[in-house]
């Protein structure tokens, strides 16, 4: 299965015009969904895009379980998405089905795994590696963060994934995340709002996908929720989650469920 939605076109890139790219893109009968290529709206503000309209990256993310042709729920995948919203970086979004890879997908990433973009005619994957490449080449607007910023926030994801699994309420893996978020809303009373300061920046955007999958699966499977006591990281999420590029970005709440659920139960 795969689905094509183009987005908004702002920079140049090429794509390939051999036979060989053209036997390892998706099915030419993919669904195409358009949207407004002359403006597009970021930090609740229009932006009129100057520049020619250019061929899009080709990204491939996960799809939904719950309804055809949605973006699914692997927050590195929004990561990449995020990126190149905020960048007004043009793409199109080929979804697959992680249950049933498509032969053209494991063509182009034997390891089957998810997000892959192709950057200068070659495929490749990891957010990270991804996300540095896009900001390197495409500077403006300006997402990196100085380097001792990388790490904040870096354990929450990994704590609140222990917590989930966790079915011993004595284990301590409730308040190894506590202890995370509490640390984590210290440096935002102090250096906030967001984590390099007043703007946004890439380790927002890749904290920020890891922190809606905790307040849904944790909301959902324990009926837990971050602590009013929390204030800087509660208003944090929500800045977060009402950016106009994250709330196009996001996984239904239903994915998100459905994607923890086999962890937990497990």
């Amino acid at each position: 299965m795969s689905t094509t939605a183009r987005i908004h076109p702002a920079a140049s890139t090429v794509l390939s015009s051999t036979i060989k790219h053209h036997l390892l893109r998706p099915p030419p009968n993919a669904v195409v969904f358009r949207t407004n290529p002359n403006s597009v709206r970021r930090r609740g503000a229009i932006r009129t895009l100057t520049v020619a309209a250019a061929a899009p990256f080709e990204v491939c993310a996960k799809a939904s379980v719950t309804v055809p042709n949605k973006l699914g729920d692997c927050p590195f995948c929004q990561r990449v998405l995020l990126t190149l919203e905020e960048k007004n970086l043009p793409y199109d979004l080929k979804l697959v089905d992680l249950a049933n890879k498509p032969e053209w997908f494991l063509k182009i990433n034997p390891e089957g795994k998810v997000p892959v973009i192709n950057l200068n005619e070659k495929w490749v994957a990891d957010s990270d590696v991804i996300t540095q490449a896009l900001e390197e080449k495409y500077p403006d607007p300006p997402l990196a963060a100085p380097p001792e910023k990388a790490s904040v926030g870096s354990k929450i994801f990994s704590t609140f994934i222990g917590f989930l699994k966790s079915k011993d309420p004595k284990d301590g893996t409730e308040q190894a995340l506590l202890n995370e978020l509490i640390s984590f809303n210290d440096y935002l009373k102090e250096n906030g709002p967001f984590i390099n300061g007043k703007e946004v920046s890439a380790v927002d955007f890749s904290l920020g996908p890891k922190l809606y999958h905790l307040e849904i699966a944790l909301g959902h499977f324990k009926d837990w929720s971050v602590p009013d006591s929390l204030p800087y990281v509660k208003s944090y999420m929500k800045s977060i989650f009402s950016l106009d590029s994250f709330v196009k970005t996001s996984a239904l709440k239903e994915d998100v469920i459905a994607g923890w659920r086999p962890k937990v139960l497990g």
